[in-house]
């Protein structure tokens, strides 16, 4: 039996602004035994104890908008078409950052189609089965194939293109058939104002993937495709960059989840003083994404006011930011306008609702001992997500 007891900590469980404070956890071989009071502890036996005085307990976190097998920085576009062997060593190192880093579940929402061992598919999918048999030393992950994109919408080679609606819906089901746990629809077109696929066409997606147990997400930093999205049902829209209070309205009658991934922005910015990138350097660049910030803020304020369900990721990979920066999205959450515990339930226990998962993003007796330790208040000063002091 391997058996820890942590003691005499602060915790949250992110549903209200106030930390219990003095609080003890007992853990037994991966499993929370026993969660309470410190002075009223249970024998601790021959379990390490933890002094954990000082810090605040915080449920494992869901990265619940990443891609896994891609690197980020300022060409994360270009590290799409590195080889497969360099990619699947990228995912490795993900895993690393993120779990050091408090995150327990990754929801890649789109990787690079690569053939590894005589099997073409989407490369997460290749690493999650590798990983099926591994248990707690990775991430827990949940995969959608590659992205599937109206041809001309992203680089050639990026993604799977679809014609029509015929060939967008059996690009859809081949992902399933391909082991995927989820559809990642792009919903982006060259022209803003357009939606690359229709209400109906976007619906049969919707329909037919609903019919095999699956979901069905969505791409879509314009109001274009993120209201075709919400009128077909969708199950969650990622970025949502450009929101009315219609569309908020409809997602949240529908229980349609918005993925924040606001700190994009701020990474953006900061490329602005460390590359000679134009779009990152120049001065209409700059002026562009700060005018693209303002605009995402806007639209996470309307979705929170009407109630939409909200998780959160980084995009690390597939965006800028890299696999342990989660803490960064909070406090970009944070700065739109959401509470801080309002912002750590986005990416705890609503991501794990997201996912379906019951104990994702949650602490409590028989529960894993999913959880890690940081420096500081949380609920007053979302930087001490950065402050990991331990994980379990």
């Amino acid at each position: 039996m391997n058996a820890t007891l942590y003691r005499n900590a602060a915790l949250t469980d992110a549903r209200s602004d106030k930390l219990q404070l003095g609080m003890s956890v007992l853990v037994v071989d991966d499993v929370i035994t026993w969660i309470g009071p410190s002075d009223d502890e249970p024998d601790p036996g021959t379990a390490d104890v933890v002094d954990a005085g000082g810090t605040t307990i915080v449920p494992a976190m869901v990265d619940a908008h990443s891609h896994l097998t891609l690197p980020g920085g300022s060409h994360w576009i270009d590290r799409g078409f590195d080889d497969a062997d360099t990619l699947l060593d990228v995912a490795e190192d993900n895993a690393r950052l993120a779990l050091a880093s408090g995150v327990r579940w990754l929801r890649d929402v789109g990787s690079p189609m690569r053939t590894v061992d005589g099997d073409e598919r989407a490369l997460a999918l290749t690493v999650k089965h590798r990983w099926a048999a591994r248990g707690r030393t990775v991430p827990y992950l949940r995969a959608a194939g590659t992205w599937i994109a109206q041809s001309g919408a992203l680089p050639p080679g990026l993604a799977v293109e679809a014609g029509d609606a015929g060939e967008l819906l059996d690009a859809a089901m081949r992902q399933l058939d391909d082991g995927a746990d989820l559809v990642k629809l792009y919903l982006d077109a060259p022209d803003p104002d357009t939606s690359p696929w229709s209400v109906d066409e976007t619906r049969a997606v919707v329909d037919a993937a609903h019919e095999r147990g699956a979901k069905v997400t969505a791409h879509a930093t314009r109001l274009s495709g993120t209201a075709v999205c919400a009128d077909a049902g969708v199950d969650a829209i990622e970025h949502g960059f450009a929101l009315d209070r219609d569309t908020a309205t409809t997602m949240a009658e529908r229980g349609i989840y918005l993925v924040s991934t606001l700190a994009v922005f701020a990474s953006w910015e900061s490329f602005g003083s460390t590359t000679t990138i134009e779009r990152f350097a120049g001065a209409d660049g700059r002026r562009t994404i700060a005018e693209r910030r303002e605009t995402a803020e806007e639209s996470m304020r309307i979705a929170h006011a009407a109630g939409v369900p909200i998780a959160a990721g980084t995009d690390f990979g597939g965006g800028s930011l890299r696999a342990n920066q989660l803490a960064w999205e909070v406090e970009s959450m944070v700065r739109s306008g959401m509470e801080p515990w309002q912002a750590l339930a986005s990416v705890t226990w609503r991501g794990g609702d997201l996912l379906d998962e019951p104990t994702a993003g949650r602490i409590a007796a028989g529960y894993p001992a999913d959880f890690f330790l940081v420096h500081g208040d949380p609920l007053s000063d979302p930087s001490a997500l950065w402050r990991v002091w331990k994980t379990a």
